[in-house]
């Protein structure tokens, strides 16, 4: 009964994981239509659509710890209570601004969720094999929820209103607050201390700095504002961490660091992100611009990135009895890598076979670093301070996706540029510019345009494969010399 028990209060959990995934990127279809309703300007709409995530970015770290300091069932229960009440409010939304607050703190209600979840399995489930499957479920439907959000928005709106997207969330949420006072066990530390204002204000200026500059280095032409904004956050950063390291009881707590295999995963985690958020920039914007697919029908022909995702963490604790948990992360990594290299071959209208099986691929392999990485960075501390390990993993995450829109981004856009002899600036200029001349002429520039954007296609591929080779060889050559890394990295936790 007791075990019944747990995987049922698992399973109140993974409901909001999947919706909350899923209406995150199922706002991306709904921006123009709610936009044109709101009369919301360009400004307003960037706001709109990355309010959220900056302040999930930015309060993730204080959430885990504040979860850690009053309870993880709490502040789930407290954050899933107000995620519903604000979803109502920006589905009944009457102008940008409303819509805009909503938003953000939607992001703030957000940012306890993913460290909340993650910390309660973690001490809900003390078996290393039956935590390890919680957690790979966590995953997937994190990952399957944000890879069927775009499905879902597409239903939706085709026979509802905008304001639906955010619905859906709502009956989860209500659910989750209602019953995690059940089924839910309570989690928290009892030498916890105080939180920090100053670090708390240090961590979330620090990171919506950097998150903001990486972001607009990818849309602005005048590159000063962002590059003044990624240096203030990084100095506000190093602020910060000097800050972690006097203090008696942290914000965060960066002594995991030590050790080899945590902070190994960590970074695997980071650029993981970077090389998937690139992958998966250059593959929607070839399969709408290249061969032509509408947005809709390019979410569902993008759905196996998600998808694979999923089935690698499902298969995650599979290969970790039959293998050393860093064997299993590498061994996928290198599969992401073969993925990344499948890309590089894409070419022609018949090309979509392999796109699609490069990017299933490539986010098959990932699925051990997400499902055995996640849990062995909750799993490196007790479960009362679950909640500041679980944020270092999902602000790695953050910062993997952000970094990966804006570097691979740019390179790809370098590349595009210099095949194009710099006649046209990207390919969406290149298809408007194409309407406006004579037959011939249009179809001679849409045809180099689409060519010169394979080629960043391709280099996007060849640096992603090198980034997950990489990060094989990294998780291989830090992972511990005789002891599990769970055992050792108890040990740093507790010193």
């Amino acid at each position: 009964m007791r075990i019944n028990r747990t995987w049922l209060g698992a399973a109140l959990l993974m409901l909001p994981t999947f919706l909350v995934a899923m209406d995150t990127t199922a706002l991306l279809l709904a921006l123009p239509q709610l936009s044109a309703d709101l009369g919301a300007t360009g400004v307003q709409q960037l706001w709109i659509s990355d309010g959220y995530g900056f302040l999930v970015a930015g309060m993730v770290i204080t959430m885990g710890t504040l979860a850690d300091r009053i309870g993880h069932r709490r502040l789930l229960v407290i954050g899933a209570a107000a995620f519903a009440v604000l979803s109502a409010v920006a589905a009944f939304a009457t102008g940008p601004l409303t819509l805009i607050v909503a938003r953000a703190l939607l992001g703030v209600a957000g940012a306890t969720l993913a460290p909340s979840t993650l910390a309660l399995l973690t001490g809900m489930f003390r078996d290393e094999r039956q935590r390890g499957k919680a957690i790979a479920i966590w995953a997937a439907c994190q990952f399957t929820g944000g890879a069927l959000g775009p499905v879902l928005a597409g239903v939706l709106l085709q026979y509802f209103w905008w304001g639906s997207v955010f619905l859906a969330a709502v009956p989860a949420m209500v659910l989750l607050a209602l019953a995690g006072p059940v089924l839910l066990p309570e989690f928290r530390g009892d030498r916890a201390g105080r939180l920090d204002p100053v670090s708390v204000g240090l961590s979330l200026a620090a990171v919506l700095s950097m998150v903001y500059g990486i972001k607009q280095l990818t849309v602005e032409d005048e590159r000063a504002v962002p590059a003044v904004a990624l240096i203030v956050g990084a100095a506000l950063g190093v602020l910060f961490v000097r800050r972690q390291l006097r203090l008696e009881t942290p914000l965060l707590d960066l002594r995991l660091f030590r050790n080899r295999p945590f902070t190994a995963v960590i970074v695997a985690l980071v650029f993981a992100g970077i090389a998937m958020a690139g992958t998966g920039l250059l593959v929607t914007q070839y399969l709408q611009n290249v061969l032509g697919f509408s947005p809709v029908a390019s979410a569902v022909l993008f759905a196996p990135m998600g998808l694979g995702v999923a089935v690698g963490t499902m298969t995650a604790p599979a290969l970790a009895r039959r293998m050393k948990q860093t064997t299993a992360i590498a061994a996928g990594l290198a599969a992401s890598a073969l993925g990344g290299l499948l890309l590089v071959g894409v070419d022609g209208e018949g090309s979509l076979p392999l796109v699609m099986t490069g990017i299933a691929v490539l986010a098959l392999g990932t699925g051990p670093l997400f499902a055995l990485g996640t849990g062995l960075v909750v799993g490196s501390v007790p479960p009362e301070r679950a909640g500041s390990a679980a944020s270092m993993s999902e602000t790695g995450n953050y910062f993997g996706g952000s970094l990966g829109f804006a570097l691979l981004g740019v390179v790809a856009a370098v590349v595009y540029r210099s095949r194009m002899d710099g006649t046209s600036d990207s390919l969406t200029d290149a298809v408007a510019a194409g309407r406006h001349l004579p037959d011939d002429q249009g179809a001679e520039l849409l045809h180099a345009a689409r060519e010169a954007f394979t080629a960043g296609l391709h280099v996007t591929g060849a640096i992603a494969a090198v980034i997950f080779a990489g990060l094989a060889v990294l998780v291989l050559v830090m992972r511990p010399a005789t002891r599990t890394a769970p055992d050792a990295l108890s040990e740093v936790a507790s010193s």
